[in-house]
């Protein structure tokens, strides 16, 4: 599409399609002169010569990491029930140390992410 700008005297028309449209507006309103012609070349060009992986990041808001992702959520290996334990007695001494006045909200939930990390 992009080189197609290049051809047709609307050049543009590639940004709209990759989600940018104000780029694509810009493109339109300045059509009437050779900047997005030439714009239109260059990005082609270098549409090319990206590799797939590197496309994917920069125009496709990482759709395909995205995917990769939750097959490896589903594929997650199991969850140590010692760890489990040791880490709820945790939580446990941490609830006492805040109803006790000892430590903050902030401090308590500061405290409880970190050691609800550790599961995931």
């Amino acid at each position: 599409m992009a080189f197609s700008g290049v051809i047709i005297p609307i050049a543009g028309l590639h940004k709209f399609y990759l989600g940018q449209p104000w780029w694509g507006v810009l493109y339109l309103l300045l059509s009437w002169t050779p900047i997005p012609r030439i714009a239109s070349g260059i990005e082609g060009a270098w549409y090319l010569l990206q590799n797939p992986e590197e496309f994917e990041q920069n125009f496709n808001l990482n759709l395909g990491a995205m995917a990769n992702a939750s097959s490896t959520i589903n594929q997650s290996p199991p969850v140590d029930a010692a760890q489990i334990s040791a880490i709820a007695d945790a939580l446990r001494q941490l609830d006492s140390l805040r109803q006790e006045g000892l430590m903050s909200e902030y401090e308590f939930e500061q405290k409880r992410r970190q050691l609800l990390d550790r599961i995931a």
